[in-house]
């Protein structure tokens, strides 16, 4: 796996709209101004909006190749060092038949964004790109006052190169605001990782996202074949449609069935929005585990990333090490990525 250049204090980074185009839409342009303004301000980057980002929700959707050439366009501009998707939605998957997988492989550069952008980061590990589960642009940026807790984990993650970072529960969470345009989030204490089922330490790649997506992708040729499984973490969250626990149940059925459970070395499962369903999503998921005789797999939950306000950034493709007995995760570069890494920064 390739990890991208770190960014850096007043890099271009694009905005692009890869599944919804709500944020081209007028009722949204106030929304759209507090992201680029927080951005600028908090992360200390230029946004750069791409040309497609903004023509409207309708011709978003009737124009996927449209979307797909912001894509590639950031990716080929040598100017522009990140990527953050604005928003999520449901349509991502159909941009997939005009990714050039060469293009995104041959121009590393740092990719972030959530929930339907699940299928952009399966677009990235298809390509050999290590990519970010993390805020979108226009959704945890919009906000009037953005947790300063989430300001520094993006910070700590892709203006960084630490070899090893602590990714710690912040002991906190917040429901989403009920008011987009005036609404600070309403932060709770909250308790910390929880474990589900399994002790000790696990360590292995993370490769996950959105469990609603994966309906989308698998089968096609961005799903990962079994032996890219092998020894991964999976992490997995849900939707904000809050999607019965039924769902979770099928989907893990169907790893279980193509014997993605088997060859796993972990689960790590977001808490979900506002909390909906957080005790039947752990039960569902150890009853699948029970079915396929997966018992011993280790499970932590409680996670926060997606669409769990406050923020971790899941970097997927890079290693990761779980302690289940002191409830933390260390993000870790693997010796291939760190070389990687030291052509890139100090050639």
């Amino acid at each position: 796996m390739i990890k991208p250049k770190k960014l850096n204090k007043g890099d271009k980074v694009a905005l692009v709209s890869l599944s919804s185009g709500l944020f081209g839409d007028e009722a949204n342009k106030a929304r759209l101004d507090r992201a680029i303004n927080n951005l600028k301000k908090l992360l200390e980057i230029e946004p750069i909006l791409m040309p497609n980002a903004l023509i409207g929700s309708r011709e978003v959707y009737e124009h996927p190749e449209l979307r797909a050439k912001d894509l590639m366009d950031a990716f080929k501009d040598d100017s522009i060092k990140g990527i953050f998707t604005l928003t999520g939605g449901n349509d991502t998957i159909r941009i997939l038949p005009y990714i050039d997988f060469d293009i995104i492989k041959n121009n590393p550069k740092v990719f972030m964004g959530f929930s339907d952008t699940t299928a952009n980061h399966f677009m990235m590990y298809h390509a050999g790109l290590v990519s970010f589960y993390g805020p979108a642009a226009g959704v945890e940026f919009s906000l009037p006052e953005v947790p300063s807790i989430d300001v520094e984990t993006v910070k700590n993650t892709i203006f960084s190169v630490n070899d090893e970072l602590l990714l710690p529960h912040s002991g906190k969470y917040a429901n989403d605001p009920l008011d987009w345009s005036t609404s600070i989030l309403d932060i709770h204490d909250d308790k910390e990782y929880e474990v589900v089922q399994g002790s000790g330490v696990v360590r292995g790649r993370l490769l996950g996202g959105c469990i609603d997506v994966f309906v989308s992708i698998n089968g096609t040729k961005i799903w990962p074949k079994l032996d890219e499984w092998k020894d991964k973490i999976l992490f997995i969250e849900t939707s904000d449609e809050q999607p019965d626990p039924a769902l979770v149940k099928e989907v893990l059925q169907n790893m279980g069935v193509q014997g993605i459970l088997g060859v796993i070395k972990g689960i790590i499962v977001g808490r979900p929005k506002n909390g909906k369903y957080y005790d039947e999503y752990n039960e569902v998921i150890k009853e699948v585990c029970r079915i396929f005789n997966r018992t011993d797999l280790p499970i932590i939950s409680n996670g926060h990333f997606g669409h769990a306000w406050l923020w971790n950034v899941m970097p997927l493709g890079v290693e990761i090490e779980v302690d289940l007995d002191n409830k933390n995760f260390i993000r870790k570069w693997s010796r291939e990525v760190r070389k990687i890494l030291s052509y890139l920064f100090f050639r």
